[in-house]
């Protein structure tokens, strides 16, 4: 059990709009790596066969004798025919995918991850050996297509779109910066086919089947259509395929007239083909597996694809296809075994009772230090495994951790006089939270997360003492949801009751009686307390989206305490130091402990009406009582800042209590806690150790610990694939797992994780098992060490003018960009030179602004291309992330004007992008008094990516008006619910989605139409509804683990089942190219069906 702020069940349940409905959790374990070589027990139910090499995204030449394909991060190259395959391209320290093989043979364009470069598309010249770079971004850029001349690759990148939307580019294979070819805000446009005579242009628009192409299956998020572009400037798309399903990787047949490519239409995944005009048709027909990353040669004759990790090759003539037989002759170096030696990043703490010692957590390890000296901390444990929960003795001389050694959660204690580890209460369940009695010869802890255990340490006897849903499974377990009363005749702890609402009950150890201690209606609570005096529990508790709260319940009718009893008491006798010293020796299990006193009581009667909530006025994440009872640490956000504050419970104070803050710096606190005497705090701030005296005076110390260990990549993956594997068995929504057989899935896996070399091609893996649930809300992320680093203006430019005269010729300002701010930038201008430095035809913009973010830049302007006149603007360039948020707030100030200007000044329109907090406050804003006054609202929520708040923004549009109200000197009556100061629109609305409103915005469409609040318009919703947190694997990287399932008001699922509309509308591709929206149209004749005009300009 940790002192941290566990979030799981603790005090609030967060998402993040990044992630689509996610409930982001404050985890207890940090960044963890491994130490060792031995590996985790293999899965009982999967014997695992031998390590075999997974092989994917193959690539046919140009004449079909060759395919280029990966395997383990690496490039290689093997005969169309099969045989020994031979290594190409290998990065040192990255990893490669996406070979394309350019029309003539000569070339090879590939993606690479370089590691320390950030990824970026690179063409390989065959002959030489000479590697090119093309493009640099933040984004990661999808190679997708040569054209059939040779001249130009095309690719998919969301570097200039709003809300990572994809759009088509292209650049010269010779390079410069990339131009975009099909490029509509706020959609997705991917996978892109030049057709052979150069005219026209394949893609996939609609879904995107693109961000999520590992996953088994699909949702309506995912089905897409193949489209044409006639490229030729007039923007006309003619869609070619139904989107009723996955339509991916459009490949153009030697004739021009044919396209093939990848559909689940029938049910599985299989080779279509479909002809402009004509109809859709299989190639192959497979009933299961997976048919991926498939690829034609340029004379049409060979079809390859990865299937079951292997390389498959077709005939697309006859439908013929076979595996190849492929022999990898050669190896790629993956991570070497490191030593590391860590003075940060630790992820848990705990401070022995004596104040002597402190225990901690690093790279999944347990060490122990000096807690005054730090130094050089010694090692606990050796293992392959992630250790977790830290659990001191009493004495101060035993140490009780858990450990996944096993497979499973066990606990162990460590004797630091024996230097003997011993496992703990040995069974098959997953062992968590140890505490040691207040006389140290029990252990109380959770077994599978609902039973409350205590072990008798002497004997070895496991008791269960209660049977009751207390907390999660980890990895989304609470921080500390039960505690020992002072006496040990009692443990207080929580549980979630109807409505889910987690109260705090308490368990007699004597004979299981329990008794209510709360009846809070919250949902979220943790860090269980008991004051010294044994006459008080507290615990945190509160609801999302509103301040963590401290709970106090008095466990007996709360007596008045006088200053007159605290004078009297100045004159009793007291023992001298020699006695106390005499007893605390003849009872060392009391080092640092309260001497006994009167047992614990609890008056049951009346007990609901003496719970009252501290008005700290924060936002608690977590509290400690220190040892005289008298002060409150907590844990706290200000600001979306985590500080450390203290609260006085003395009730002989001078003064009300306040919180005082005691630290001012950025970083997440987590583990504080104090020292025996109460005089000092011990706790992490951003990982790394601190202490601070409470004196009022003294600044934070930095505690120099450092801790060794070998970290071996080899062992570390199997550990993270173990993880992801069990985590999502004991956490996923769905019992049954959606019907997929988990251990034939863990059997499949096991050998391709073995045979993996590097990182990327672990988490491949480890997305493509996470793909077989067909689940929404899924994933697995690679650690994320690289921050973004290309700088960004706002300009945008015309494409005809640079593709073919190298000229940069300004065409559109991103409103409050920097280019924007500076002034003397105007559209229609031309950008000639970045700080002296001339641009052309070989000029790539993001290479040249790469790691200029914030630093001051001279443009050179002139409204000519020969640079007569020029003027040199000083513009401070700003990150990709805060140039989507001004594109975002172009986008919805054009939809706003839009509805204006159709409905004739008649209606308002507000955006919501998704369905976090700061989405929620920026949707009060929007609703402002403008849009009071308007006839009616359109409310837009396509393309929201769900978080948590749907029920607080469906409040403000579904109450009613029931009283006015008219101040004197104001003749008009006004509605008295905004007066008193809460939000309600009151007026018509209509609702907007699309199928890339998911999650959290599904909920809001699924509330709007429940609530009656009006007709909903637009495209059925993405079938994206579970809520999810995330798990943090051993080497940093992480799973989702989607743990709560949604049904509507009758009780059907909403996963995978998409909710309606009452008007719907299809919206072809390129509309905004006309300055026309189709659902925005359609929203205002519904709202004003007698007096429509048009948005269009």
């Amino acid at each position: 059990m940790t002192n941290g702020a566990g979030e799981a069940g603790g005090s609030r349940l967060h998402s993040a709009s990044v992630f689509p409905g996610e409930i982001r959790m404050r985890l207890r374990s940090a960044v963890w790596m491994l130490w060792g070589l031995a590996a985790l027990p293999l899965h009982a139910a999967s014997p695992v066969a031998a390590p075999r090499v997974a092989l994917s995204q193959p690539s046919v030449s140009a004449d079909g004798r060759a395919i280029a394909f990966v395997a383990d991060g690496g490039i290689w190259t093997v005969s169309s025919g099969g045989g020994k395959a031979h290594l190409l391209v290998a990065d040192d320290g990255g990893s490669d995918s996406r070979p394309l093989y350019s029309p003539d043979g000569k070339y090879l364009a590939y993606e690479s991850d370089t590691g320390g470069e950030g990824s970026g598309i690179y063409v390989l010249d065959l002959a030489s050996g000479v590697l090119r770079r093309l493009s640099w971004a933040d984004s990661a850029d999808q190679l997708d297509a040569w054209s059939r001349d040779g001249q130009w690759i095309y690719l998919s990148s969301s570097r200039d779109n709003v809300g990572g939307m994809h759009g088509i580019y292209r650049v010269r294979a010779s390079g410069g910066t990339p131009m975009p070819v099909s490029l509509e805000s706020y959609r997705n446009e991917s996978m892109a086919a030049p057709a052979p005579d150069g005219r026209s242009l394949a893609l996939v628009g609609g879904g995107m089947g693109d961000w999520q192409w590992w996953r088994h299956g699909r949702s309506h998020l995912d089905e897409g259509a193949i489209w044409l572009l006639r490229d030729d400037g007039s923007h006309q798309y003619t869609r070619l395929t139904a989107d009723d399903a996955r339509a991916e990787w459009p490949m153009w047949a030697a004739d021009g007239h044919t396209l093939y490519y990848m559909s689940d239409r029938s049910g599985a995944e299989n080779i279509w083909r479909v002809t402009p005009g004509g109809g859709e048709s299989a190639l192959t027909h497979f009933s299961d597996g997976r048919v991926l990353w498939p690829s034609l040669s340029a004379d049409g004759r060979l079809l390859a694809f990865e299937r079951d990790f292997r390389i498959w090759t077709m005939d697309p003539a006859t439908g013929q296809a076979a595996a190849l037989p492929i022999e990898l002759e050669g190896a790629i170096r993956g991570p070497v075994t490191r030593h590391e030696k860590l003075d940060s990043d630790f992820s848990h703490i705990a401070l022995s009772p004596d104040s002597k010692k402190l225990a901690l957590i690093v790279h999944g390890e347990v060490f122990a230090t000096d807690a005054d000296k730090g130094g050089r901390a010694q090692r606990l444990t050796r293992t392959a495994a992630e250790e977790y929960d830290l659990a001191w003795a009493p004495d101060s001389r035993r140490l009780v951790y858990g450990s996944e050694r096993e497979g499973h959660g066990q606990l162990y204690l460590y004797d630091f006089a024996t230097d003997k580890e011993t496992p703990l209460a040995r069974g098959d369940g997953e062992d968590t939270d140890p505490a040691f009695s207040p006389d140290g010869k029990q252990l109380a802890f959770l077994r599978n997360s609902r039973e409350l255990c205590v072990l008798d340490l002497a004997s070895g006897r496991v008791r269960t003492l209660v049977r009751a849903p207390i907390d999660l499974p980890r990895p989304l377990e609470s921080s500390q949801p039960f505690a020992w009363s002072p006496d040990g005749r009692w443990i207080a702890y929580l549980s979630w009751g109807p409505r889910m609402f987690r109260n705090a009950q308490a368990v007699a150890l004597a004979d299981g009686k329990t008794v209510a201690l709360s009846s809070l209606a919250n949902t979220s609570a943790d860090n269980v307390l008991w004051s010294p005096d044994r006459t008080t529990l507290l615990f945190t508790t509160g609801q999302r989206t509103e301040a963590g709260r401290i709970a106090r319940v008095d466990l007996l009718p709360r007596t008045p305490v006088f200053h007159e009893d605290h004078f009297q008491d100045l004159f009793k006798k007291q023992p001298d130091e020699s006695s106390k010293a005499d007893h605390a020796d003849a009872n060392p299990e009391q080092h640092g402990t309260q001497s006994p006193k009167t047992p614990v009581r609890i008056d049951a009667d009346g007990i609901r009406d003496r719970l009252s909530l501290l008005p700290v006025g924060l936002d608690v994440e977590a509290a400690q009582i220190s040892p005289d009872g008298k002060t409150l640490l907590l844990t706290a956000e200000v600001a979306d800042k985590s500080n450390l504050y203290t609260w006085s419970l003395d009730p002989l104070a001078k003064e009300p209590p306040v919180a005082k803050q005691i630290t001012s710096t950025p970083g997440e606190k987590q583990d504080a806690q104090f020292s025996a005497d109460g005089k000092r705090v011990f706790y992490l701030d951003k990982g790394k150790i601190q202490s601070l005296a409470l004196d009022g005076k003294s600044k934070p110390d930095a505690l120099a610990v450092s801790a060794a260990m070998d970290v071996d990549f080899d062992s570390e993956k199997r550990v993270a694939f173990e993880q992801a594997w069990r985590w999502l068995r004991n956490t996923f929504h769905d019992p049954q797992m959606h019907g997929t057989d988990w251990n034939a899935v863990h059997a499949t896996y096991a050998p391709l994780v073995a045979a993996a070399s590097t990182q990327a091609a672990l988490y491949r893996l480890l997305n493509l098992m996470v793909g077989e649930l067909d689940s929404s809300h899924s994933g697995a992320r690679a650690p994320q060490h690289r921050a973004p680093i290309t700088g960004q203006l706002g300009l945008g430019f015309d494409r005809d003018a640079y593709e073919q005269h190298g000229q940069f010729r300004i065409v559109s300002i991103v409103p409050l960009s920097p280019a924007d701010v500076a002034g003397g930038i105007e559209v229609g201008d031309y950008l000639l030179a970045i700080d002296g430095q001339a641009l052309g035809a070989s000029s790539n913009l993001a290479e040249r602004l790469a790691n200029r973010i914030g630093d001051k830049l001279s443009l050179r302007i002139a409204d000519n291309p020969a640079g007569s006149r020029a003027r040199e603007v000083a513009v401070k360039p700003v990150s990709s992330k805060d140039l989507g948020e001004l594109a975002y707030r172009a986008w919805t100030a054009g939809n706003r004007a839009y509805v204006l200007r159709a409905s004739n000044g008649r209606l308002g329109y507000v955006h919501l992008r998704d369905m976090s907090s700061d989405s929620l406050e920026n949707f009060y804003k929007d609703l402002d008094a403008q849009n009071a006054t308007r006839d009616g609202v359109v409310i837009d929520i396509r393309n929201n990516f769900g978080g948590f708040v749907n029920a607080y923004a469906l409040d403000v549009l579904a109450r009613r008006p029931y009283l006015n109200m008219t101040f004197r000197g104001f003749s008009q009556a006004e509605p008295a619910r905004s007066i008193l100061g809460q939000r309600a629109l009151e007026r018509p609305t209509v609702l907007i989605t699309n199928r890339v409103t998911l999650s959290d915005g599904e909920d809001f469409s699924e509330g709007y139409r429940a609530l009656g609040l009006g007709k909903i318009v637009g495209e059925p919703t993405a079938g994206w509804i579970i809520y999810t947190s995330a798990g943090k694997l051993i080497d940093g990287g992480s799973v989702r683990l989607p743990f709560i399932t949604i049904t509507d008001a009758h009780g059907q699922p909403m996963e995978g089942h998409p909710r309606p509309v009452d008007v719907p509308v299809t919206r072809p591709l390129g509309e905004s190219y006309h300055g026309k929206d189709s659902d925005l149209d359609a929203a205002i004749r519904v709202l004003l069906p007698h007096g429509v005009g048009t948005g269009q300009p």
